[in-house]
Parts: structure tokens; sequence; C-alpha cells
């Protein structure tokens, strides 16, 4: 059922979103930077609206509550969208009806009915996005062997699932909305997120649900702000046996180890005089003590956060395998073989999905039982060094996608061209088919960052901030597509004047997006040097019960103690 809710939720939501930049060009007439920066800002909001959406799940409605309601709100914004395609009254007239090239865009009522839509489906994204995955790992025990493995391959097929639905809705669906309606290609995801309710709640009472157990955000704060009451005192000998100890009866946290790691925190566990405790052992106040145990979750998420902003640049690469190879597929020849069928510029994304979809049960099936056997680890290759694959691979994703789109301007200025595209400039007579290596290559570094960052920040969140933890990969996507359109915003203003022209030019036949991508891709190096010394540094989320050896008393003065580094 989860699975199934899952496939429908995404082939409505992508069959919307992935053409509505030509959507936006097309039909409202907006100019290519303005709907590149419009997405761009409609896809940062959504994903920061996970956190809050993550926030409300964790601490008063729960998981099954949270999607019910937000799945609702997507299905409400992909029907006002698909009303903007179906009444003539709410888009302006089409340019293409026009032979003097002006065109009129959308007046301010048209254009807040479309954003009314776009808002509803960010109330949608920021509870589905967070909750979707953990809602369905909420259905394993993780106390079995059968459930962590059944855990560790649900992230791999998780996003199977998902790039099954980007393929559909970039093939069939955008086919439907390029070639035949905008009414019926937008009215399609809009049924589908319709079959996605009912499907969900269906299935309500097979459903494993974990109720809201409180915000875990009072606790970091709870941690943060007696650190600093304490600032002034000592560290203490032998921290992992001094420090104040307590765990709530009913938490489902697990128990975690003492580590050397930002040990200014360890401030807040240090009891003095003037802390009192409870009979059952709970601090009286616990905004003036903390336990070790709470010392060590907000450790967990300070650990994770320089790896998060390692994300934020590798996903801008893959935000311009969303837009503007798009429009390089635009002013390409997309036609199929030697008919007049043209690929419609949205579905050459596809290619990403194939490339990720297919190499997703290779990797769990073929590539990980084998690496495993040779290294002794149950994932293969640790999590980090998966999510390092990634990121080189996005980089040489932009510099592959710079060397193609400087052979396409080439041949657009200097040999016979098919026609213009409508408000853009000459279509080059380049094939579109060598655009598929660049998606091809962000397919491949999807598979392995974008899963590896997600299954980072489930496995090393504490139990009880695992949909926060899954909204952070969607912040990481916020940031990456506000970053994005602050790229271009620059870039544009920077490059208007310069003796090159500017680069992100409405015609990309007069602009220099190969240098774009080039740029890219220097600063993807520059974070690659920048993951490789966090991860050198990060130290995995350990298990207290599984690291006994480091509780027990000093034996002839000598303590008897792993390293962290090998336990890890």
């Amino acid at each position: 059922m989860v699975a199934g809710n899952e496939t429908f939720e995404k082939l409505g939501a992508i069959g919307t979103l992935a053409n509505l930049l030509i959507y936006l060009t097309t039909v409202f007439n907006l100019k290519s930077i303005t709907a590149a920066t419009m997405i761009n800002v409609f896809n940062g909001t959504a994903n920061f609206g996970t956190l809050v959406g993550a926030f409300l799940c964790d601490t008063y409605f729960g998981r099954y509550k949270t999607l019910g309601f937000a799945t609702v709100s997507s299905f409400a914004g992909l029907l006002a969208i698909q009303l903007t395609a179906a009444i003539p009254e709410l888009h302006p007239h089409r340019c293409a009806a026009k032979g003097n090239g002006e065109c009129k865009g959308p007046t301010a009522g048209q254009l807040a009915f479309l954003l009314s839509g776009l808002g509803l489906m960010i109330v949608g994204a920021g509870g589905v996005r967070p909750c979707n995955l953990a809602f369905g790992v909420d259905q394993f025990n993780p106390k079995t062997e059968s459930g962590k493995r059944g855990i560790d391959s649900f992230f791999n097929w998780y996003f199977f699932t998902f790039t099954f639905a980007q393929m559909v809705s970039l093939t069939l669906i955008v086919y439907i909305q390029s070639n035949v309606s905008w009414a019926i290609g937008l009215g399609i995801p809009a049924a589908l997120m319709l079959i996605a309710c009912v499907v969900y709640f269906v299935g309500s009472k097979i459903y494993v649900k974990v109720k809201a157990s409180g915000s875990p955000l009072t606790s970091v704060a709870q941690v943060i702000v007696v650190a600093m009451k304490k600032r002034k005192l000592k560290p203490v000998d032998q921290p992992w046996l001094t420090l104040f100890m307590y765990i709530p009866p009913k938490s489902i946290n697990s128990k975690l180890p003492y580590t050397d790691q930002f040990r200014f925190l360890d401030k807040a566990a240090i009891i003095t005089p003037q802390d009192q405790i409870n009979p059952d052992g709970s601090p009286a106040d616990p905004w003036r003590l903390c336990s070790m145990q709470q010392v060590e979750e907000v450790k967990c998420l300070f650990r994770v956060l320089p790896i998060w902003a390692s994300q934020i640049m590798y996903c801008v690469a893959l935000v311009q395998l969303h837009t503007y190879a798009v429009f390089q597929a635009v002013q390409s020849d997309r036609r199929l073989g030697n008919s007049e069928f043209k690929i419609p510029a949205a579905s050459y994304v596809v290619f990403m999905m194939l490339s990720l979809t297919f190499f997703i049960p290779i990797y769990d099936r073929v590539v990980v039982p084998f690496l495993r056997r040779i290294r002794g680890k149950q994932g293969g290759i640790t999590m980090l060094q998966r999510i390092g694959i990634g990121i080189f691979l996005s980089i040489i994703t932009m510099l592959v996608s710079g060397i193609v789109e400087e052979h396409r301007r080439t041949i657009a200025l200097t040999k016979p061209t098919l026609g213009d595209a409508p408000r853009k400039g000459a279509i080059s007579s380049m094939s579109a088919s060598l655009l598929i290596p660049q998606f091809t290559l962000g397919g491949l570094s999807e598979a392995f960052a974008s899963v590896g960052l997600i299954e980072f920040y489930y496995k090393q969140f504490p139990e009880n901030m695992k949909s926060i933890g899954g909204s952070l990969f969607y912040c990481g996507l916020a940031g990456s597509s506000y970053f994005s359109s602050l790229l271009i915003l620059v870039v544009h203003r920077t490059t208007e004047g310069a003796a090159t022209g500017n680069w992100l030019s409405e015609d990309l036949n007069k602009g220099r997006l190969d240098y774009f991508y080039y740029m890219i891709s220097g600063l993807g190096v520059l974070n690659l040097g920048y993951f490789l010394l966090c991860s050198r540094w990060y130290k995995y989320k350990g298990n207290r019960d599984t690291l006994e050896l480091e509780l027990q008393l000093e034996v002839n003065g000598e303590k008897k103690m792993q390293s962290d580094k090998t336990l890890v």
C-alpha cells in the first residue's frame, strides 16, 4: 500500500512539474530566465517546507495524519494548475497566433490563480516528502535481521519507484501535454493524485502508525542553552563516566556512546551543586541540566550539518539538467530518426531516470553483495564513500554538458539550421541524442549521491528525528535551487555587457551556456575537496549497547576502551 501510494503520488506531482518550465514559457508566455527562476524558487520553497512538515509530523500529528493531509493538499494544487490550462480565462493568449513576435504575459489574476495552485503543492510537498520515506521504513522491524535488510533495500527501491514515476511522466504525460492538450496532460496527474489519496486511505487499517513523541528540537534547544549557561565550567575527566546519565523509560532512541567531538556541549551534562535530580533520576529542571544521551543526540545533528552543506553545491549540477539542459534540447534536432516525430524537450530528462532505474537494481543485487564479500561491510562501501562517488560524477556531468553545448552552438552558427524555436532562436542541426550522455551521467550520480544522502540522514539521526532527517535532504535541494537562482542572476547581470556576450541569453546560440557549465564544474571540484575533508573528520553514530567496553571502570590504572575510530 505504501509503495502504491508513493508511486501514484510521484506520478501525479512529477507529471505536472516535469514540463512546468515549458508550460510557463509557452502557455503563460514568461521569459526563460523568469520561468527558470520561478521553478527554482518553487522547488526551493517546497523543499524548505519539508522542515516545517517534519516538525509538525514529529511533534503533533504523526506521519499517518500528516501524509493524509498533505496528499489531499497536493491533489487540490494539481487540480488548480489543470484548471489554468482547461479554462481559457485563466491563461494568456498564445503567442504563436501573433506574427509580430510580441507576447502578452499573464494578468495579475491569472498569475495569482497559478501561484495558488503551486502554493497548495508546496503545502503538500512539505508533508509528503519528509514523511513518506520514514513512514515506509516504519513498516519494518529494525530489531530483526530481515527488517534491517528490508530497510537497506527500501532506500534503493524507494528511488526505483520514484524514477519509474519520473520515466512515465517524462514520456507519456509530457508527450500528451506538448502534442495533444495541456488540459488533458495536466488532468492526468491530478487524476493520479486522486488515486494516491484513495490508495493511501484504503490501507489505513494495516499500517504501522508511530505516534508523535513531542518536539525533538526542544531537546536540542535545551542542550545548547544549558551548554551556554555552563560555558565557564572546566571539562571533566572521563566524561563517559562522570557526565549525567538519564534516558526516559519511553524513549524510542537507541543509547549512544560518548564521542569526543563538540566537547563544549558536554558542559550541558555536568552536574553542579545547584542541579537537582528527581527520584526517578530525571533532572528537576531540563533547562539547567541535560543528560549525556541528549548531548550525544545533538552531536549527531551537528556532525551531519557539514556533510549537508556539501549537498547544496552537489545538487546545483542536477538543477541544471532540469532547466537549462531542457532549453538545450529545445534548440537541438529532436526528430526521431528520419521521421518528422519530435521528442518533447522535457522528455530527454527521462534518460537521467533510465540510467538511475537500471543501475539501482544492479547495485543492490550485484554490486553490494560482491563488495560485501570483499570488504565485510553490510552496504559494501560506506555511505560517505557512496556520496563522494556521486559528487565526483556530478563534476564529470557538468564537463560533458559544457562540451556538448559548445558543439551544439558551433553547429548552429556554422551550419544550416532547422528553423527557429518560438521566442528562442535557430534550432541547431545537432542531434539532441548527443544530450543523452550528460543525462545518463546525472542519473548515475544520483544513484550514488542522492540515495546515499537519504540513507545517511536517516541512519545518522536519532530515531525521534527521522522525519527531520528526511527533510534535511529536501532542504539541501532547496538550498541548491536558491543558490542556482543566485548564480543565474549574478552570471546574467555580470556577463550582460561583457565582450563574450550574455552567457545566459534567451537565445542559447548568442550566449555561452558552456561557460556556465564549466563554472559549475569548477565549483564542484572545490565542493568535492571540502566533502573529503568533512568525511575524514566524520564519526558514524554508534550504539552504546554494542560498546559496553567503553563504560568499564579503569583496571590497574589503564582504561579498557577501544578507540572510536576502530569501532566505527
